[in-house]
């Protein structure tokens, strides 16, 4: 069983939307559905792709404004931690004070938890709390690569301050939970290119500090 993953730019906040999805089984689920849910849903009628789930890594409007549009169209279930629940209800005054178009509060079927594994088609990915961006962010660790969504980016790392951030935290936060994982594996950020664990490990100025001992 393969699977595959498309990222899709999207919005005004150029957000990575990640559908993941089983080649053999041709289901899948959408990471961070942020913005153009049409887009995002005509990707998947593209591709031939059942939806099955909705992953966020965080709560933030740019990584969860189409997630109720996306979750009535598909019928999928909707996944979040369960301490960013509140940015999902401040989401209608984030679209105000941005300028932008009103959009639902989604619905959230189920919390997720630290250390469980979620599926996707086939294949198993373990959920890591990485609070530091918001106070429940997660990162996604399949095999090959993990979704990061603001927690770690090519050079830097998320910002922390907005409501419920904290820079200590989430240095931590990506010193246990992320520079643990293997310097091959590829890391999908919420924004902008892709890199590595290696990569950041070596050059992100921002975590010279906090190298984890292997």
């Amino acid at each position: 069983m393969t699977l595959k993953v498309e990222t899709i730019v999207n919005g005004p906040f150029q957000e990575n939307c990640y559908l993941v999805h089983d080649d053999e089984t041709r289901t899948g689920a959408f990471f961070d559905p942020g913005w153009e849910a049409e887009r995002l849903l005509r990707t998947a009628s593209f591709l031939e792709i059942t939806v099955e789930g909705i992953f966020n890594t965080h709560g933030h409007i740019d990584h969860a404004g189409a997630v109720a549009e996306v979750a009535e169209a598909t019928g999928a279930p909707f996944a979040i931690h369960p301490e960013d629940r509140f940015l999902l209800d401040q989401m209608p005054g984030q679209a105000r004070m941005f300028g932008l178009p009103s959009m639902g509060v989604p619905q959230v079927d189920r919390d997720l938890v630290a250390g469980e594994e979620i599926m996707v088609g086939g294949h198993a990915a373990k959920v890591i709390h990485t609070p530091g961006h918001t106070p429940g962010g997660v990162c996604f660790l399949f095999d090959g690569f993990v979704i990061v969504g603001d927690t770690l980016f090519q050079g830097s790392i998320g910002r922390t301050d907005l409501p419920g951030g904290s820079t200590e935290q989430l240095l931590l936060s990506i010193r246990d939970g992320l520079l643990t994982l293997d310097d091959d594996l590829r890391v999908l950020c919420g924004h902008g290119p892709a890199t590595t664990i290696g990569s950041e490990r070596r050059y992100n100025p921002f975590l010279r500090t906090v190298q984890h001992s292997r």
